[in-house]
């Protein structure tokens, strides 16, 4: 049956096997248990009890399950070079495949995971990738060269039996993949490519499928055969993807757990219903209300609660550039100047949020404090609104506001709708599911679509979020300033020489007013007392992981106290 034609798919073979582990795991904890505490190495808020959830010091158990309420489901499946992943989908994927790399503990660069070394030449247009030896994917394949060379063909658009999609774009200049040693390959880039390892990363989506499920296209979605520490037990779609531990993983001790299920509730407060229900065992939420809310169970010590914001994405109106108002700037301005920025952090974040000027968070490379975002004005919002009106001999046109159907997200949308009709400036509100925003951001079909993207890692990872000629570009952004500083960034290896080219994109982007920034998007990580190791173990070779990015988190160091 192929995976597109499935409504409710329920796979159970062990033909069908998927690996589930997370690529970016955590650092460990201050091991003190207050109030509120800093975790080394993070800036994440550790709320009252949550030591737990990341390492006090105890000794991880083996054995025991959990249950893990996602906010959405992946309806397109899991062929990775083809998959259109949302939080919950990389979430998934990142518990389901290993990737090569993975972010370092102090978020400024990217080392090897399960790849055992990347070695550029001199100019940074040659990289050698080297495998660690012994790894298998969870059907026994081996994952050698050959298979390496598979997955990354694939990625770029070079797999007969997959037609390429959106990340052939993103590695379009990566030249060619060629095959040195039974471990090892060299890739040949159209141009210095110093960040290519965050590409081997992809904010979790680039990881690697084994052959068997890679030459199947139409059993690809659903055969999902990865690396990791899990084994696929079965997917009933819009239900639950359960895991079993595999005892062959690479990882040697590794996982903790025996079976993991993820479950789909989309809505925050039926999610944290379940938590204090008990029929889930940990959740994540992104809204200030459901965070607000697990606030309060945690000071209760009813559970444990950790609210991360280091890599954090931004929350955004994404304007369509190609449609009316916002192909004229008068227009976004309008727009832009009507939204009251700080009453969203108030009202709608309960001020668990700061507001974005930019689309980099502080920690970020191209973070600029005050860029020059317009800021909240309404004599300036008519004013705009007249401009536009002036110039186009008409009404200013009423604007549909694209929202996930999630309510606390609604319910940003109807804020916005008060704030923008202050102005004089009609809204509807429309709304969607995860997968159809995505979608239909990508066809362009839409004015102004709530949105939340650009989470931390190297800049050039934008490159296909902005550049006029990328079809990922959903905005339609078409500036040949931010274009040519795009290239700049991607082929500069000095971090101080990046850091001001991605500072002229976070100004250019406030004088062009291309999107409309509204708060940085944390994510809050909740489970019951007894759940242990959210931020995951040491990294193969001894280093501090990451730890929480953008909701994303690792499940191979999850563990349950008995």
């Amino acid at each position: 049956m192929h995976a597109r034609q499935l409504q409710r798919v329920t796979v159970r073979s062990v033909a069908l096997v998927a690996a589930l582990t997370v690529a970016a795991g955590g650092c460990g904890s201050s091991g003190k248990s207050n109030n509120t505490t800093s975790t080394k190495g993070q800036s994440a808020t550790i709320r009252k009890g949550a030591a737990s959830l990341v390492d006090e010091g105890s000794k991880p158990q083996h054995g025991g399950s959990l249950v893990y309420g996602v906010e959405a489901e992946t309806p397109g499946g899991y062929c990775l070079p083809q998959a259109q992943l949302a939080i919950s989908g990389i979430m998934v994927t990142d518990a389901i495949y290993d990737t090569l790399t993975v972010p370092n503990a102090a978020g400024n660069g990217f080392v090897p995971y399960l790849a055992k070394s990347l070695t550029p030449n001199a100019t940074y247009d040659e990289w050698t990738i080297t495998l660690r030896p012994g790894v298998k994917f969870q059907n026994g394949e081996a994952l050698d060269a050959d298979a390496l060379k598979l997955n990354l063909d694939s990625f770029r658009g070079e797999n007969p039996k997959l037609p390429p999609r959106l990340f052939k774009f993103v590695y379009q200049d990566m030249k060619d993949v060629t095959v040195k040693d039974p471990l090892t390959v060299v890739v040949t880039t159209t141009r210095p490519w110093p960040s290519l390892p965050a590409f081997l990363y992809s904010a979790g989506r680039a990881g690697i499928s084994a052959p068997a499920q890679l030459n199947n296209g139409d059993t690809c979605p659903i055969n999902m055969i990865g690396t990791g520490p899990f084994k696929l037990d079965h997917w009933t779609q819009n239900q639950e993807l359960v895991v079993t531990r595999n005892p062959n993983y690479w990882r040697k001790g590794l996982p903790y757990l025996d079976k993991l299920t993820f479950r789909v509730g989309s809505e925050s407060a039926q999610r944290t219903i379940g938590l204090q229900s008990g029929q889930l065992d940990i959740i994540h939420s992104s809204t200030g209300a459901a965070i607000a809310q697990l606030q309060k169970l945690a000071d209760q010590g009813k559970i444990n609660l950790t609210v991360a914001t280091r890599a954090a994405e931004v929350g955004f109106g994404l304007l369509n550039t190609k449609k009316a108002p916002f192909d004229d700037i008068n227009g976004r301005k309008a727009v832009v100047y009507a939204t009251n920025r700080d009453e969203i952090r108030t009202l709608h974040n309960l001020n668990v949020f700061p507001v974005a000027n930019g689309p980099y968070a502080p920690d970020q490379l191209g973070y600029v404090k005050d860029p020059g975002f317009p800021k909240f004005s309404l004599r300036k919002a008519k004013e705009y609104k007249k401009k536009y009106e002036d110039a186009h001999g008409g009404k200013f046109p009423t604007i549909t506001i694209l929202s996930w159907t999630e309510p606390d997200t609604v319910k940003l949308a109807e804020q916005v709708k008060q704030q923008l009709g202050k102005a004089g400036i009609n809204v509807e509100i429309e709304e969607a599911d995860q997968a159809t925003l995505i979608s239909r951001g990508l066809a362009g079909d839409y004015q102004n679509l709530f949105f939340r993207n650009h989470p931390g890692g190297d800049p050039d990872g934008d490159y296909v979020w902005w550049h006029s000629g990328s079809p990922v570009n959903f905005g339609r952004v078409n500036d040949p300033v931010i274009d040519k500083l795009l290239e700049e960034g991607r082929v500069t290896p000095d971090r101080a020489k990046r850091k001001k080219i991605y500072q002229a994109i976070n100004r250019e982007f406030a004088k062009q007013v291309w999107a409309s920034w509204t708060y940085l998007q944390g994510w809050g990580i909740a489970a019951k007392t007894n759940v242990h190791g959210v931020y995951g173990p040491d990294l193969p070779d001894g280093g501090k992981p990451f730890g929480i990015r953008a909701g994303i988190h690792p499940s191979v160091g999850l563990w349950v106290s008995k």
